[in-house]
């Protein structure tokens, strides 16, 4: 079983190229032939600047050794050869040829592409260690507590506030900011028209700070008013607030419940049972899933939400998922450890920031709505997917989500914690072909994944959870009227949330990796 430095996590894939297996040919290592792969724990743990002391989250001592980055290389490309979902897709290349980590894992992939010319792989990222266990385990990270999305992504762009954090610096008075709010400026620079390479870094660095404590000055525009004004906001630790706004909407039927669920982090558990036993309590009779922002996490958090939703009749011993890994491990778990068998629906808590053990509650309900977007991805995907699997009607509402039906377990080595996709997953009715995605059946360009529903804009001038906000009000007129959509929107929101490549003349956008992520946990947890 390969050792998991962080607690109740597994790791990510990096691909490498075919030939033979980590069982081949051994190499010295400095040396290279193509094809040709020693096994990764020769290089494991040897770094080029060893970490000292003890990690603050596990508490046990750092396993680094004094190594060259030709070992950190090595180790990149043998593991990615043995775990990589694609790893015969992947041009071998020598590792000596690469001056950084970072510039050596870029290259550890399929380009490939889609039935729609997508890539398919677009989920391939790194972490730095410190940074990733402190999100993963205690959802804090860098910022603002202001999400940010990018309606245009040329110039003139436009640039909105989709959601904030509870207590975060966004949401303090006098310089706080609400969902619709424009951003024009950033520390001086024109955010709609600046067309060069430093002003954009400029614009990066102010939307997007690295550190605690960095001040930064924006001219912004509210929904409604018809000035501007300047704020400075100061970066701190930003706590996610996973579940937001839970509450019930009369309908003709009964009520509807309405929750804005934001990411499957561990902290996420506790507010969602708190949420669901509110709704059951309530006698909800339908639900409005607002995952439009979603961009995954753990998929037991996911099958806890699917079972809740659905309840014990439908999933009752039935898969949530299976995981299929590459042609190298069709049976066992090659990082778990294992025999492969079908995930089922978890009826009781796991205890990420709850006591496990604990009956889920309930909805029972037969049809759930869901409100999506392109940062709607993997374990909210899944979620989708496996109550598809055992019968329950999805309806979409929004737009195509992002397309991930793959994940993996996350990897530390030397201070990096790396990203590559390792499997696939498939519902109880052998179902994961959405690699471009969900789509409302309406949708400019549905995809082969087309769902009942209907295909609507991002509504930036309602508040989320305000059943005038668009998505949220197409949901309850359907509710009323069945099968009733407004007319289809003709274009969506480009988000900050979702990779696409940068260029001179637009920001290059960032990718908050926890926003794409299905995550297994280790079952040494």
């Amino acid at each position: 079983m390969r050792t998991v430095t962080i607690a109740a996590i597994g790791l990510l894939l990096t691909a490498c190229g075919g030939g033979s297996g980590s069982g081949g040919t051994q190499l010295t290592p400095v040396g290279w032939t193509s094809g040709v792969f020693q096994a990764e724990s020769n290089f494991v743990n040897k770094c080029a600047v060893p970490r000292t002391g003890t990690d603050p989250f596990t508490h046990a001592a750092y396993p680094d050794k004094a190594g060259t980055l030709l070992d950190e290389n090595n180790w990149l490309r043998s593991w990615t050869n043995d775990l990589y979902l694609w790893f015969n897709e992947v041009t071998d290349q020598n590792p000596s040829l690469f001056t950084t980590t970072a510039d050596y894992f870029d290259v550890l992939k399929t380009m490939a592409t889609t039935a729609t010319n997508a890539p398919k792989d677009k989920f391939h990222f790194t972490y730095k260690t410190s940074d990733w266990e402190s999100l993963s385990q205690s959802g804090v990270q860098v910022g603002y507590g202001a999400q940010w999305v990018l309606l245009s992504t040329m110039p003139p762009r436009q640039a909105v506030v989709a959601f904030t954090e509870p207590g975060s610096p966004a949401t303090m008075a006098p310089d706080n900011v609400a969902r619709g709010a424009q951003v024009l400026q950033v520390d001086g620079v024109d955010l709609v028209n600046v067309n060069t390479q430093a002003g954009v870094d400029t614009l990066n660095a102010g939307l997007f700070p690295v550190t605690v404590g960095e001040s930064h000055t924006f001219v912004v525009q509210d929904v409604g008013s018809a000035t501007t004004r300047t704020i400075t906001l100061v970066s701190a630790s930003i706590t996610s607030h996973p579940v937001q706004n839970v509450t019930t909407i009369p309908t003709a039927a009964g009520s509807a419940g309405y929750m804005l669920f934001n990411d499957h982090l561990a902290t996420s558990e506790g507010a969602l049972v708190t949420a669901f036993t509110t709704l059951q309590a309530a006698g909800v009779t339908d639900l409005v899933l607002d995952i439009r922002y979603n961009g995954g996490g753990y998929l037991d958090i996911a099958s806890e939400v699917a079972y809740m939703i659905a309840g014990p009749g439908p999933t009752a011993g039935m898969t949530f998922e299976l995981t299929q890994f590459n042609s190298k491990h069709p049976t066992v778990d090659p990082v778990a450890g294992g025999n492969i068998t079908p995930t089922l629906f978890l009826s009781t808590t796991q205890g990420f920031s709850t006591t496990s053990g604990q009956a889920l509650p309930t909805l029972n309900l037969t049809r759930v709505f869901v409100l999506t977007s392109g940062d709607t991805c993997s374990a909210s995907e899944s979620i989708i997917n496996s109550l598809r699997g055992v019968g329950i009607q999805v309806v979409q509402i929004g737009s195509t989500t992002c397309g991930k039906p793959y994940g993996f377990y996350p990897q530390d080595n030397c201070g990096t914690t790396y990203f590559s996709i390792e499997f696939r997953g498939v519902n109880a009715m052998n179902f994961g072909d959405y690699t471009d995605g969900f789509s409302p059946q309406n949708a400019p360009v549905p995809t082969n994944a087309a769902l009942p529903g209907c295909s609507v804009a991002d509504d930036f001038n309602h508040q989320l959870g305000d059943p005038a906000e668009g998505r949220l009000a197409a949901a309850l007129n359907y509710i009323a009227t069945p099968g009733a959509c407004p007319t289809p929107a003709s274009g969506f929101a480009k988000s900050l949330l979702v990779e696409q490549p940068g260029t001179l003349a637009g920001i290059p956008l960032k990718v908050p990796p926890s926003r794409a992520l299905r995550i297994l946990t280790h079952p040494l947890r």
